[in-house]
């Protein structure tokens, strides 16, 4: 049976720490590193149903891709929601293990995997670090294979994420070719994104003002929500610690659900 100490491990070498953002909080946050790993429950947030679940299912960890907690805590009491669910998962024994944004520029992690969704070719980092032995960085760019309309690529990607409705700029018949993709709140790219020369932008959630620059700079822009653009990954990863650690039991949060809704 794994410990905690060795999944942490084996996260490092799927989301290196050294991926991860300066401001940033990677890693082990909460837990016993010497305590077994038996049940581990993977998400994208710890939320008062995620927790509630982890602590009702008995999980010895949770692979929460947003950190919990993500600002430092100066009391750990049960006066406020994030130091309430640390309170409650600590009592419980539940471990808390978050790769974060080394997770979104890992070689197999967020943004690599919606590169290959969308089936761009010559993916390489938006901004790529500096002297990275893997050459890896944040965000993605490629190019898709032949240039599309916005139209149809919108509805490809609502096709592959079994999505209703996403939100766009840009007119339905303007040709694509080079896309940027940034995960979760990636609004901050799109200068870099237009620099590289890319007529598309595909993130989770950005700024009212950040659709107006991509609308008078004539970069189309998609906008799959935040939890649209990274929920499926723990599941993805949900399976790959699964296959790793045949003696444990691994699913993704069964109560988890994105917290916006069109009406």
């Amino acid at each position: 049976m794994p410990t905690i100490a060795t999944l942490a491990a084996f996260l490092e070498q799927v989301a290196p720490v050294r991926l991860a953002e300066d401001w940033d909080n990677v890693g082990l946050l909460v837990g016993d590193p010497q305590q077994e790993a038996k049940r581990i429950m993977t998400c994208l947030t710890v939320t008062p149903e995620s927790a509630e679940e982890a602590i009702r299912e008995k999980v010895d960890m949770i692979v929460s891709h947003h950190p919990l907690p993500f600002r430092p805590l100066k009391r750990i009491t049960t006066e406020t929601v994030p130091s309430k669910m640390v309170w409650d998962l600590i009592r419980a024994g539940v471990a808390i293990y978050s790769p974060h944004t080394g997770f979104d520029s890992a070689v197999s992690g967020i943004n690599q995997s919606l590169g290959h969704k969308f089936g761009l070719t010559g993916l390489k980092p938006i901004n790529p670090i500096l002297n990275d032995p893997d050459a890896l960085g944040a965000g993605r760019i490629g190019d898709l294979s032949a240039a599309v309309t916005l139209n149809d690529f919108v509805e490809d990607v609502k096709s592959l994420f079994a999505m209703k409705t996403v939100q766009v700029v840009g007119q339905p018949e303007q040709k694509l070719r080079r896309v940027a993709i940034a995960c979760g709140s990636g609004g901050s790219f799109l200068h870099r994104a237009q620099q590289c020369g890319c007529d598309t932008f595909v993130t989770g959630e950005t700024t009212f003002h950040t659709a107006l620059e991509a609308k008078a700079n004539g970069i189309a822009l998609v906008l799959l929500g935040h939890y649209g653009s990274e929920r499926f990954a723990v599941e993805m990863l949900a399976e790959e610690i699964k296959t790793k650690f045949s003696t444990s039991t691994v699913w993704p949060s069964k109560d988890e659900v994105d917290p916006l809704r069109f009406v």
